[in-house]
């Protein structure tokens, strides 16, 4: 056959031997397997194999085509020894078909053709001399019809014309998200020259007034002030009328570029499996060399992730899964006598949980040693001697590089830094992970990561004169204080969250000085606050100015000039203008070794200047109810409104939020409502309300990152009384827009 037609089935090849084997692999892990489309499936494998003469493929395939024969017929079942070699076989059907160059691959090892053998009771001279033979052969096919066999192969299903696939490299992909990104930062420029038309336009018509009132004044008989005022009016006119198209124009193009931006987020979703598959094959393999029996639990892996996460995700899971076979595996009698299966289960699991990806690598062995994890720490001078240390502690340190509780040093564990590679990993996705025991028996390795590793929620703020961007995901609460009122204990400002027993008192750290920079000069009688969720804890940071949340796209981090242990990225805002993105848990070790934020001026100076008396009286009599399905936007709403002064209560969605207000819990002055929540959205919220007597009347703004006109319009027309969009997120407006209506 032609070599470039070849290569076009080859690719196909690899897309459709990649199903089989996921579906194989899953039917194998599932309480009451379809053995017919197990048996299908394999018949499938060994035709695709046979039509891009792959004989080496096509070999294993039959002897799965025949062992599944026979377990769909009842004449044998599918044990230990079964199914182990069947997984030996599919891993190396993938080794084979990933090996492929120029349409040939290396040579495909007799293991998996004798395993199969020996569980089909061939004899062993076949069992080696079948790779070299290739298929048995096939009968001559009869000049006469032929007749029905006996147990036929399902047809393959139609496949389904509209839903067409195209095969396109990564590399390209990235470049289209890139690509979008920068049009949306270049577009953002366009405002400013749409504000400018604006203050133009209103220039001319301040003109024309001017020349209108000379032209009536005592020279008013003179033609040439007449003509003067008309092209003054004209040129008013055209102004005017241009600002209004150039502010059309650039919504339009700005919602536009918004959703390319969001077509090509969708292009780098792949399913997990497509990058994390491959780590099943290369445990069950190092399982092998080590002589231990696990069985594997792969779920979750068709969810659509970045494939930009996934290849961050991909090393450091291995090291996982390689630490808990060596950390979790135990002889089959102790095994047995803890009433465990023969065989370690290890799993990897990929979900979303809330707004956050979850990928968690867990096994059921005998859990972590808390005693010899405290005896390695206090070993290496990471616990002070007699210092007592929590369970949760303990669980932290063993991210530490270098740190490791196996008795030696062996192929898969010993040197201690897997866990080390998966910690930094988390934070360079702007994540965490932690450990954690499973009940009833095991350990959980658990990262909690963004969604998207392109576009992430930023907090920005000013310290020293220079803007950073914190991750949204780590902002706990934003605070405005008195400095006067907080307490001191031994030259530290302490900051006081939470009441009663539950309180805890937390160090304030300026960020100016944890970054090396000069505070501000200007002394001001408010410290700005903004306390995150970094290492385990919390960390309170002194900023000099609050700027606004938003999505921004997150570069890697300068290759010079940046602490890697402080800088998470770099992100770029409107007018191609960067800024670093701060990583919380550097901040956090660093604010554990530098001199907290003072009263002997180390402070970094606010230049936001303090509420008047009467506005600060005015905010404390209104109560504004948040409703926002994401915990991270209603923690950042309610901190900025809680700053300003107002009492803020939450609720998780419009449901919820209408039936507080029919409870009449306490009086409500404003609703601030998300429109795209679970079980009643913003849009049927604002209608409830309206057809409502009682809050017929009640200001409403909806806020949501849905800005079509469309949207606006419905919002409005609805009875919300403003509509604010996330993208142009500015807290200043927000808190104008609230005055206003209260």
């Amino acid at each position: 056959m032609p070599e470039d037609i070849r290569q076009l089935l080859l690719a196909a090849f690899d897309v459709e031997h990649r199903e089989h084997i996921t579906a194989i692999r899953g039917a194998l892990g599932s309480a009451a397997p379809d053995w017919n489309d197990v048996f299908r499936r394999a018949h499938s494998l060994k035709g695709a194999s046979r039509a891009v003469d792959l004989p080496a493929v096509e070999a294993v395939a039959h002897r799965l085509e025949t062992l599944f024969e026979k377990v769909r017929t009842g004449a044998t079942a599918l044990d230990r020894d079964a199914a182990n070699a069947v997984h030996l076989a599919l891993d190396r059907i993938e080794a084979y078909v990933a090996g492929l160059q120029d349409g040939a691959g290396p040579a495909m090892p007799a293991d998996a053709l004798a395993a199969l053998g020996q569980v089909l009771g061939l004899p062993d001279e076949a069992s080696q001399a079948a790779p070299a033979a290739g298929p048995p052969p096939q009968p001559p096919r009869p000049s006469g019809p032929a007749p029905e066999p006996v147990a036929p192969a399902p047809p393959p299903e139609p496949a389904d014309p509209a839903a067409a696939f195209l095969r396109v490299p990564g590399e390209a992909v990235e470049a289209v998200v890139r690509a979008s990104h920068d049009l949306t930062s270049t577009l953002a420029g366009r405002l400013s020259a749409a504000e400018s038309l604006a203050r133009l336009a209103r220039l001319a018509r301040d003109l024309r007034a001017g020349a209108e009132a000379l032209a009536a004044g005592a020279e008013s008989e003179r033609p040439e002030w007449r003509a003067f005022a008309a092209e003054i009016g004209s040129f008013a006119r055209e102004a005017s009328d241009l600002s209004r198209r150039q502010a059309a124009v650039a919504s339009g193009i700005e919602g536009a570029a918004a959703r390319v931006r969001t077509a090509a987020e969708r292009l780098a979703l792949v399913p997990a499996e497509t990058v994390l598959a491959p780590l099943a094959r290369s445990l069950r393999e190092t399982a092998r060399e080590q002589g231990r029996e696990v069985d594997l639990d792969l779920r979750g892996l068709d969810l659509p992730v970045e494939r930009g996460t996934l290849q961050a995700l991909k090393d450091p899971l291995l090291h996982a899964l390689r630490n808990a076979l060596s950390h979790g595996w135990q002889s089959p009698e102790r095994r047995r006598a803890a009433g465990k299966p023969e065989a370690l289960a290890l799993g990897l699991e990929v979900a979303v949980r809330g707004a956050r990806l979850q990928v968690t690598v867990f096994d059921d062995g005998p859990g972590p040693d808390l005693a010899r994890i405290e005896a390695v720490a206090r070993q290496s001078g990471l616990l002070a001697p007699g210092a007592g240390a929590d369970p949760e502690t303990l669980l932290r340190l063993v991210f530490e590089p270098g740190f490791s509780t196996a008795e030696a040093v062996d192929t898969l564990s010993g040197r201690g830094y897997g866990l080390a590679v998966a910690a930094d990993a988390a934070r360079q996705l702007l994540g965490s992970v932690r450990l954690e025991p499973r009940a009833p028996a095991g350990t959980a390795l658990v990262f909690t990561l963004p969604l998207s590793a392109a576009r992430r929620s930023l907090l920005l703020v000013e310290a020293g004169g220079r803007s950073y961007a914190l991750p949204g995901g780590s902002v706990e609460r934003l605070l405005r204080l008195k400095r006067a009122d907080l307490p001191v204990a031994m030259g530290r400002t302490i900051l006081r969250l939470g009441a009663g027993d539950a309180a805890t008192s937390h160090p304030v750290s300026a960020l100016a000085a944890l970054l090396g920079q000069p505070a501000a000069p200007e002394e001001s009688v408010t410290l700005l606050a903004v306390v995150l969720r970094a290492g385990g804890g919390r960390l309170a940071l002194a900023v000099d100015r609050l700027h606004d949340v938003r999505s921004l796209l997150v570069l890697p981090a300068p290759a010079f000039g940046a602490d890697p242990g402080l800088i998470a990225g770099t992100a770029i805002l409107p007018g191609d203008v960067p800024v670093l993105v701060l990583d919380p848990d550097g901040l956090a070790a660093r604010a554990a070794v530098a001199p907290a934020f003072g009263t002997m001026g180390q402070a970094p100076r606010s230049t936001t200047r303090a509420t008047g008396d009467a506005a600060s009286r005015a905010a404390a009599r209104a109560t504004i109810l948040v409703v926002d399905d994401s915990i991270t936007t209603r923690t950042l709403e309610k901190g900025i409104l809680e700053a300003a002064g107002y009492r803020v209560v939450v609720c998780v969605d419009g449901q919820d939020a209408l039936e507080r207000l029919r409870a009449e819990i306490e009086p409500v002055d404003l609703v601030l409502a998300d429109v795209e929540m679970p079980r009643l959205d913003g849009f049927g919220l604002v209608q409830a309300l309206r057809a409502d007597e009682r809050f017929a009347r009640l200001p409403t703004i909806l806020m949501t990152s849905r800005g079509d006109a469309a949207d606006v319009a419905r919002g409005l027309d609805l009875g919300a009384d403003a509509y604010l969009t996330k993208q142009k997120f500015d807290q200043r407006q927000l808190l104008d827009t609230i005055g206003q209506l209260l």
